[in-house]
């Protein structure tokens, strides 16, 4: 579990799966640039969790809770590339979490999480704008 100070990053759980079905995974805003299809319905949806959680067993993927309320309002993970080099394989937040710097959030905590748990070589965002 990541904490970052409004979020909470964790394994997906199957009651999540209302939420994500209410606030990403059925608008059209969350997925315009992503690789993954509307959920057309609430059974697509509790079938959609279950592949989540399956997933989550052997990939860094998360979901992302507003800490408040413990609605789940995303998700995001990362992936390995190389020895020591993580990338992200996608960041989601619906439409309603948007423009509220949660998304910086998720990004620090999974930047932190690779630095100091899976001992990533990670640029600070000074190195990384001078790249």
């Amino acid at each position: 579990m990541l904490e970052p100070p409004d979020l909470i990053l964790d394994k997906a759980k199957f009651s999540d799966w209302e939420g994500l079905y209410r606030n990403v995974w059925t608008r059209p805003e969350s997925n315009r640039h992503m690789l993954w299809k509307l959920t057309a319905s609430e059974e697509d949806a509790r079938i959609r969790i279950q592949k989540t959680i399956e997933y989550q067993k052997v990939h860094e993927g998360y979901i992302v809770y507003e800490k408040s309320s413990g609605t789940p309002i995303g998700f995001a993970g990362i992936t390995q590339v190389s020895p020591h080099v993580y990338e992200d394989t996608g960041i989601c937040l619906g439409p309603d979490y948007v423009g509220k710097g949660l998304g910086k959030q998720v990004v620090r905590a999974l930047l932190q999480y690779c630095r100091e748990s899976l001992d990533a070589a990670v640029r600070t965002e000074q190195e990384y704008a001078c790249a």
